[in-house]
């Protein structure tokens, strides 16, 4: 792996701590001035960025009431299978 690429996958790494706003101001000022310079590393960023959202509006669906309580009862039901196990 050449330098240039080594060096865009550490800013691909820290481009997820970007998105969910987990960097300080300085290393935010740092990948996105890399992704300002670099067009795949940019378009890599879009891809993740839209990834997530779709992620997260698919997440604020609630299940029916209905297979909520089932899947709860399961779960109920493995908990004492292990504490028993």
């Amino acid at each position: 792996m050449n330098q240039e690429s080594q060096d865009c996958a550490d800013y691909l790494e820290r481009i997820v701590y970007l998105i969910d706003n987990e960097l300080d101001e300085a290393d935010c000022s740092v990948v996105r001035a890399h992704l300002e310079e670099c067009g795949p590393c940019l378009h890599k960023y879009d891809l993740e960025r839209t990834v997530k959202a779709v992620v997260a509006r698919s997440c604020s669906e609630s299940a029916p009431d209905g297979l909520r309580q089932r899947v709860l009862v399961q779960l109920r039901q493995v908990q004492v299978q292990i504490t028993e196990g």
